[in-house]
């Protein structure tokens, strides 16, 4: 009788310190990491990668005025702090759009220079360095995924998708319309997130060609960000575009699903913005999603009569739940919520440009996790 006595109540005891536990944990939030000290007010981030818990790139441009074009920024994070990465020898002004990685030793950036003109960063972890661009593309995205690298731009008006293949790039179909976004799983595993005149549109890539599907046939609307989780969960993102209406009145969110079976809306909970990022969990699960410029209406009769809505919405697998970023002191809300999860960890990285003071901008780097 003593024993099972002694075991109730070691049980209860441990009941009680899972629900104190519970009850004293955090709520998930969005915290702000700062920027390099060196790096200027002016600065403007647009993309970052990580590979671990102590190797993330964020890309961006450092600015010297308002109107200036500012130069190429690369921060590195250590697991502790971020810190600017040397570009010794590269001396054009611009700024960088996108970076992707498929290893420590091998990052690419995209960037565009003062003039206009397309760049190709290479690093090969231990100093960046400029590599050629392929011939009259202009560049604006680089992908990488299941070992590959892919450039998203365009020649002569048209579309242009390229491979990295050997020590060069080999050139490679595009579905109908244009391409914003890819999620490389294989050369021969491949899709894309675009528009065409019909319609927001994801298209597949077998290794020899596209099969597309208008997934939102609204007029102007597109999808900038795919996520593909199996051959039954796909996801795409963007904005559901609409003729008419108000001046001025912004554009509701789009978010869409493929159950193998259809591609169907799925609900968010704000009204109007852009999705501009998906970011997977463990183990290549939807987790987050990113709306920039994110609005929802208010009470009735209020005004004005949109309020903030959620920046970043975490799923469950059943149901979203929305997070604001934090405030920041002296500056506003994030223009650009790019997502960039940690391998293997919980942790997830948003970076952009913020509002600052007088009609300027701020860097702005978050972090869940």
């Amino acid at each position: 009788m003593a024993r099972r006595l002694l075991v109730v109540a070691l049980a209860v005891a441990m009941t009680v310190v899972s629900l104190m536990t519970s009850a004293a944990a955090p709520l998930q939030s969005w915290q702000q990491v700062p920027v390099p000290a060196q790096v200027r007010p002016q600065a403007a981030l647009n993309e970052a990668v990580a590979l671990g818990p102590d190797r993330a790139w964020a890309v961006g441009a450092d600015a010297v005025g308002r109107e200036a074009p500012g130069f190429p920024l690369v921060l590195r994070w250590d697991g502790t702090v971020w810190q600017r990465q040397s570009l010794r020898g590269i001396g054009w002004q611009g700024e960088l759009l996108s970076i992707a990685a498929t290893s420590p030793t091998a990052l690419w950036a995209v960037g565009r220079d003062a003039a206009g003109g397309s760049r190709l960063l290479r690093y090969d972890g231990i100093a960046w360095s400029e590599s050629r661009v392929p011939r009259g593309a202009a560049l604006t995205r680089v992908v990488a995924g299941g070992g590959e690298t892919w450039l998203i731009g365009s020649r002569d008006g048209a579309r242009v998708l390229l491979r990295r293949e050997g020590n060069g790039w080999r050139e490679v179909p595009v579905p109908p319309g244009s391409v914003y976004g890819l999620h490389v799983l294989a050369a021969d595993d491949v899709w894309a997130a675009g528009a065409t005149d019909a319609g927001a549109a994801v298209s597949h890539w077998d290794g020899q060609t596209w099969q597309q599907t208008i997934v939102d046939g609204f007029p102007r609307s597109a999808v900038g960000s795919v996520l593909a989780v199996s051959p039954t969960e796909v996801w795409a993102g963007g904005t559901a575009g609409f003729v008419g209406g108000p001046p001025g009145r912004p554009i509701p969110p789009l978010l869409v699903r493929w159950d193998g079976q259809a591609w169907n809306r799925v609900s968010v909970p704000t009204d109007f913005g852009a999705v501009s990022s998906l970011a997977p969990g463990e183990p290549g699960a939807l987790a987050w999603v990113s709306v920039a410029g994110s609005q929802k209406w208010g009470p009735p009769g209020s005004t004005p009569p949109l309020v903030p809505g959620p920046d970043f919405l975490a799923w469950n697998g059943q149901s979203f739940t929305g997070y604001s970023e934090p405030a920041v002191a002296g500056e506003g809300e994030s223009r650009t919520l790019r997502l960039a999860p940690v391998p293997g960890t919980a942790t997830v990285w948003s970076v952009g440009r913020a509002d600052g003071p007088l009609g300027t901008f701020a860097p702005r780097i978050l972090r869940v996790g």
